[in-house]
């Protein structure tokens, strides 16, 4: 009696599966698929509108179908089938991160690959070919999905390449802008090109001292804005500027509101680029005037006084504690009183506001102006003398 021999019936099966998908994958028309990629990728604009030219995205469009054609006729992922899927992979995320295409469009395009091979497939088989069909589906994705990954990393690793070269650059073109020579206009118009600026654009100035650089970082990470945010290194100290005159809301603005907290010189007002190393000097020096105690930035308006004590100090000049010295002859309420008195006169310039400030009344305030006049010599109604009281209390 002659029984059947199912091994052999089952390889024969198997052999017949393998041939008849192979059959299927090599009667997919190359060019017809690629004008399908082509024209579905017309709903991406930002892949279709970036500098690569249409004829670039046909060619490598073309190579990965046929390189996934070639790894889908095994189940596995043998390398001789993939050597070619994964050197198209990098061309293609190498071309499309140095094209600036937004690695979602790319994501979102490779995905396309899996619909339009599948369709083409299923196109040409018939009703014999489901279960062919349907044992294939999961290593068409797995092959497309392997080439996505690939094609990810290659996009990834370039995109940090040149990032890498675009700072290198940058910081080319800021180290000539900081050196002590007197730039050209054409060297200053390349200079702000490279920072994707206007030659006319003012420039907000912030300097943080080595203790606190790392929470002006902390401030720039939190920005969404970074992109137009440009930092040089000055030794202990990191310069921060950014376009000046943003909206309020705007990203810049927002973070100008956070650099208020840092412990920085901060100069607020607008200057020029040919002028930004002048004034990273001043926001350092203002920088340097932060107490320990003390917290938030260090603006030209809250330090100028201060600035202009330490350097007369340093100059030893004469009497700047003249009205401190004097006062020490009255009691201690008299002394506290007198010094509140004139403090809030310098602040406001106003009698009338400045006795209100004080729950006093006018002529309580203008009393005690008058008898720190006598005892001090300097009159803080005059505003030449005022300013030695200003700087003198800073």
């Amino acid at each position: 009696m002659l029984t059947p021999d199912f091994p052999a019936i089952t390889q024969n099966q198997q052999s017949g599966a393998v041939d008849r998908w192979r059959e299927l994958l090599h009667q997919v028309d190359l060019g017809a698929i690629t004008d399908e990629f082509m024209r579905r990728l017309k709903a991406l604009p930002d892949y279709v509108d970036s500098s690569l030219p249409a004829n670039e995205i046909q060619r490598t469009g073309r190579a990965s179908f046929q390189a996934l054609l070639l790894a889908l006729e095994t189940d596995e992922d043998a390398p001789e089938f993939l050597k070619d899927r994964d050197k198209i992979s990098v061309d293609v995320g190498v071309s499309r991160a140095r094209a600036g295409v937004p690695i979602e469009a790319l994501m979102t395009a490779i995905r396309l690959d899996f619909s339009v091979i599948w369709e083409a497939i299923t196109s040409i088989a018939n009703e014999d070919d489901a279960q062919l069909l349907v044992q294939h589906t999961a290593r068409v994705w797995e092959v497309v999905d392997g080439y996505a990954g690939a094609t990810q990393r290659a996009y990834v690793a370039e995109l940090a390449k040149i990032q890498a070269e675009a700072a290198s650059m940058r910081q080319s073109y800021l180290a000539t802008l900081f050196s002590e020579k007197t730039l050209t206009s054409a060297e200053l118009t390349r200079i702000a090109e490279e920072l994707g600026q206007s030659v006319d654009t003012e420039y907000v100035v912030a300097v943080a001292l080595w203790d606190h650089i790392p929470q002006l970082r902390l401030v720039m990470a939190k920005n969404p804005g970074e992109a137009q945010i440009y930092t040089y290194s000055l030794g202990d100290a990191l310069v921060v500027f950014f376009p000046a005159g943003a909206r309020a809301g705007a990203a810049l603005h927002k973070f100008y509101l956070g650099l208020e907290q840092v412990s920085c010189g901060l100069v607020g007002e607008g200057c020029a680029l040919e002028r930004i190393p002048q004034v990273a000097s001043v926001a350092t020096s203002l920088a340097k005037l932060i107490d320990p105690d003390e917290s938030g930035a260090m603006t030209w308006q809250r330090g100028w006084a201060r600035m202009a004590r330490f350097e007369l100090d340093r100059a030893g000049a004469p009497d700047l504690d003249v009205a401190e010295r004097a006062l020490e002859t009255c009691g201690v309420t008299e002394r506290r009183r007198l010094r509140e008195s004139v403090a809030a006169y310098l602040e406001t310039g106003s009698v009338s506001v400045a006795s209100e400030q004080l729950y006093c009344h006018r002529n309580t305030l203008m009393n005690r102006l008058k008898r720190f006049t006598e005892l001090t010599g300097i009159d803080p109604t005059i505003p030449a003398q005022a300013a030695r009281l200003v700087v003198g209390w800073s």
